[in-house]
C-alpha cells in the first residue's frame, strides 16, 4: 500500500495529512490560508494523488511555522509511501503553462534530498499571504521526502499563474517520478538502493 498517515503535534503547530500516491487526484484540504490551498489543490488534482491535509497554526504570530511544517508533514508521508521505492520509475518532469507563466518542475527521488528553486516573483503578497513562504515549504517538503527538486521559472508576470504552474508542474512530475515500472527488478539504481 502506498500510503502514509503522518501527525505532526508541536507548541506551534497541529498538523496530519494522508497521502495516496495511487489516487485519483481528490483531497480535503484544510489550512489557514486559502490561496495556499488552493495551491495544494492543483497538485494533488493533477498528481492523481489523493491528499487530505488539515493544518493549524500560531498564524497570530506568523504564517511561516505553518507553512513549513506543512512541507515537514508532506514530505515525510511522500518518503513513508514511497517505502522502499522498488519499481518506482524514479525521475518526473513537467513544463506547465498558465496563460503567460511557463514553469518547469524536474523530480529525483534519488534519497539525496535537494532543491534548486529558480523563481523571482514580481510581488511578494497575494491578499495577506506571503509568497516567500513557498521556498521555504519546498524545502522542507524536498529536506524530509529526500527528493532532489528542481522548480525553474521560464517567464511569467502574474504569481498567482506562476505559483499554479509550479504547484501543477509539481503534481504532474511527481506522478511521472512516483509510476511503477514492471519491468524494473529492485530500484532505478546501479548502486541498488536510493
Amino acid at each position: 500500500m502506498r500510503r502514509a498517515k503522518i501527525v505532526r503535534n508541536t507548541k506551534e503547530t497541529q498538523i496530519s495529512a494522508n497521502l495516496n500516491l495511487d489516487g485519483c487526484g481528490e483531497y480535503k484540504l484544510k489550512t489557514p490560508f486559502p490561496f495556499f490551498s488552493h495551491m495544494l489543490s492543483g497538485f494533488a488534482k493533477h498528481g492523481l494523488f489523493d491528499l487530505t491535509l488539515i493544518a493549524k497554526g500560531d498564524t497570530e504570530i506568523d504564517d511561516h511555522h505553518t507553512v513549513e511544517d506543512m512541507g515537514i508533514v508532506l514530505g515525510d508521508a511522500l518518503f513513508q509511501a514511497l517505502g522502499e521505492k522498488e519499481k518506482v520509475t524514479r525521475f518526473g518532469y513537467a513544463s506547465i503553462p498558465l496563460d503567460e507563466a511557463l514553469a518547469h518542475v524536474t523530480v529525483d527521488l534519488s534519497g539525496r534530498p535537494y532543491l534548486v528553486y529558480n523563481v523571482s516573483l514580481p510581488r511578494r503578497k497575494i491578499k495577506m499571504f506571503d509568497l516567500d513562504l513557498i521556498h521555504h515549504f519546498f524545502r522542507s517538503l524536498t529536506d524530509h521526502s529526500k527528493i532532489n527538486l528542481h522548480i525553474n521559472l521560464l517567464y511569467g508576470k502574474d504569481p498567482h499563474h506562476i505559483l499554479e504552474a509550479i504547484f501543477k508542474g509539481f503534481g504532474r512530475a511527481l506522478h511521472q517520478a512516483t509510476r511503477l515500472n514492471p519491468k524494473l527488478k529492485g530500484v532505478a539504481s546501479t548502486k541498488g538502493m536510493l
